[in-house]
């Protein structure tokens, strides 16, 4: 069974507790993508825990595949499907939410966090983990250019940074 503590060191290393208060206390009622979803961590934690509709996304037909397993095993009801980046999305969401691939190159990364706007409501945020090391820094100064910016938490060299459309 998926709870914070597995969602906090299976996906994003990082004390997402602190951040709850932020964040986490708005999502009921909200619909919410979860973005490169990988073997499911982020929205089974969030579907468990709050009641809300949550898509989950990956590229990876295997990734899909222990998703769905992993929503089976933990009895939530999710809509888990293949897409390359955005392809297959075809709604908006309250939250889009991501430990996006950094690893793709930032080419393809930029393009995941710039069109995010393309499949948020006109109040909605990405919100979504990267290392210190990874680039942080110079991901919220070029993103600035399109969002109004929020860093929500900074914790073991893990930003958790929330993108909205101005």
């Amino acid at each position: 069974n998926l709870n914070a503590e597995s969602f906090i060191q299976g996906t994003v290393s990082v004390d997402f507790k602190q951040t709850q208060d932020k964040f986490l206390q708005s999502l009921t009622g909200k619909t919410i993508l979860d973005f490169g979803c990988g073997y499911g961590p982020i929205g089974i934690f969030i579907k468990k825990t709050f009641d809300t509709y949550v898509d989950m996304v990956d590229i990876n037909k295997r990734s899909i595949n222990l998703a769905i397993k992993n929503a089976d095993l933990n009895n939530v009801t999710v809509n888990v499907f293949e897409s390359n980046i955005y392809e297959n999305v075809n709604k908006k969401y309250d939250y889009i939410i991501s430990n996006p691939p950094i690893r793709v190159g930032k080419k393809i990364l930029y393009d995941i966090l710039i069109n995010a706007k393309n499949y948020l409501k006109s109040d909605g945020k990405m919100i979504f983990v990267v290392n210190k090391d990874q680039g942080a820094k110079s991901i919220i100064k070029d993103l600035e250019e399109y969002y109004n910016v929020e860093v929500l938490n900074k914790v073991k060299g893990f930003y958790i940074i929330s993108l909205k459309s101005r």
